[in-house]
């Protein structure tokens, strides 16, 4: 299928090393054309990055429209992935429709739904029947397994393995080298700290670290969450 202009250019929202890194990637292992990167104006203190137009989010329509361009945002777990979230939603807003970048060293299984602007490392797994929702980031190495699902605004960080028919709901954070054992209910906006091993499902917008994870009393995952 030959892909019209709309479908090759793409901008990057941000202008950090997550911008940087998937520009790299989208030029090296995808269709797709970067052409610009946006930030919101108070971050805007130059007028490329990397060569390329940087323009104010509020002006992004008079340079890059959406019947013209898609947008992808490479925003790390800033506020339990709120961040992202937020940005996301604003921009369908406005009209944007969304990239996604499936690394050519990923191994997706054929039937595998996958979100919008969603962002899969190299080395990930995704087995057959498994859902992924809409702006996740899923890092290098991560297996997830038969049978789940993955809802929107998630990021696992490098290593995460869950088992069979687990459910990963909205805004759930999971940390280098976690693991999230079979049959298992990840509550919204949960925090799993890095090597933690998740035996029970969790409770919103908890903290669980240790093996076995354990919620840690008097902490909520704002306040642990910063992210690039």
């Amino acid at each position: 299928m030959t892909l019209d202009a709309k479908h090759q250019n793409v901008v990057i929202y941000g202008n950090a090393a997550s911008a940087s890194l998937i520009r790299y990637w989208l030029d090296c292992d995808s269709h797709y054309r970067v052409v610009g990167f946006c930030v919101d104006a108070v971050y805007r203190t130059e007028i490329s990055f990397e060569g390329l137009p940087l323009v104010a989010s509020d002006e992004i329509e008079n340079v890059f429209p959406p019947s013209r361009f898609h947008l992808i945002i490479p925003l790390g777990n800033h506020s339990i992935n709120g961040i992202r979230r937020e940005k996301f939603e604003e921009f369908r807003r406005r009209g944007y429709s969304y990239a996604r970048y499936v690394s050519s060293r990923s191994t997706v299984w054929e039937g595998c739904r996958v979100g919008e602007n969603v962002i899969i490392y190299e080395g990930a797994v995704i087995q057959p029947f498994t859902t992924i929702g809409e702006n996740c980031i899923i890092r290098s190495n991560v297996v997830v397994a038969h049978h789940s699902r993955v809802a929107d605004h998630v990021f696992l960080a490098n290593g995460v393995v869950t088992g069979g028919k687990c459910t990963i709901q909205e805004q759930v954070f999971a940390g280098l080298g976690s693991i999230i054992i079979d049959n298992i209910n990840i509550a919204p906006r949960t925090f799993i700290g890095a090597g933690s091993v998740v035996i029970k499902s969790t409770d919103p917008d908890g903290v669980y670290v240790g093996n076995p994870a354990r919620r840690l009393e008097n902490k909520t995952a704002l306040s642990v969450t910063g992210g690039e």
